[in-house]
């Protein structure tokens, strides 16, 4: 005769784990270091990293999300079996692809003793003739997937709330450091994930603050100025990236828009 009764060590685990999970999307780090057991190992394989317990406070400050609503999206239930669950999750990139990631919980004694992650990038398509890039791969820039998730949300919050683009003399340095972030890992970001440059990234930033500033500029409109206004240091950069955005030159885009009105 079949038995329908739930699986007591299944049921153990779930409870177990979902008390983890609760505590992770509550940002209670106290709660979370709390269910590891003295010998449980993280694996993080997207980094190639092995963790202690000695080294998890570090790692979950670094990796828990900043908010109720961040970029971390479950796409399936928790499924359990015996003493082991997995979870399954998307984390966004601004700007970019998504990592499609997945954890391997195991229990013991009550307690977590074992977690494999693991995260796959799933990228845009390659623009046609776009050459290789040559940065570093992304377990060498210290940093796990949803950390990288962090960082296109916190490059794109510093850039919306300082405007640092509005500077002409921007470069890559002066976000590092404001930031906190290395070169490598925000060329990593921008190149790998977002398929840019730096120069181009804040130059599409450059772009929208200046069609803002076209919707309530009065007539006549002396585009030139407002492309210096906005951080352009120089016309022909402007022009490059006012075409590639809306495929217009900015005289044909002002009769238009005049047109519109």
């Amino acid at each position: 005769m079949h038995d329908d009764r739930p699986d007591p060590q299944t049921a153990a685990t779930r409870e177990v784990v979902m008390r983890y999970h609760f505590s992770w999307k509550a940002r209670d780090i106290e709660a979370v270091l709390a269910l590891y057991h003295s010998e449980v190992q993280y694996n993080d394989f997207f980094q190639n990293r092995s963790m202690g317990r000695d080294a998890l406070r570090e790692y979950l400050l670094a990796t828990m999300p900043s908010g109720p609503e961040d970029f971390l999206e479950h796409n399936d239930r928790i499924r359990v079996d015996g003493d082991t669950a997995f979870i399954q999750y998307a984390i966004s990139v601004a700007g970019g692809g998504t990592f499609r990631a997945s954890e391997a919980i195991t229990v013991r004694d009550g307690l977590i003793w074992r977690i494999n992650e693991y995260a796959l990038l799933v990228q845009p398509p390659a623009q046609p003739g776009k050459p290789a890039s040559q940065r570093p791969a992304a377990s060498r820039l210290g940093l796990s997937a949803r950390q990288l998730g962090m960082l296109a949300r916190d490059i794109e919050e510093y850039f919306q709330r300082s405007q640092p683009y509005l500077d002409p003399g921007l470069d890559l340095h002066q976000v590092a450091s404001a930031t906190g972030y290395t070169r490598n890992q925000i060329s990593y970001l921008l190149n790998q994930m977002l398929g840019q440059s730096f120069y181009q990234y804040v130059n599409q930033a450059r772009l929208q603050h200046l069609l803002g500033l076209l919707e309530t500029a009065p007539p006549p409109v002396r585009i030139d100025e407002l492309a210096f206004s906005a951080g352009f240091n120089s016309l022909s950069a402007f022009y490059r990236s006012f075409r590639q955005h809306t495929g217009l030159s900015p005289k044909a885009y002002l009769k238009q828009a005049t047109a519109d009105r």
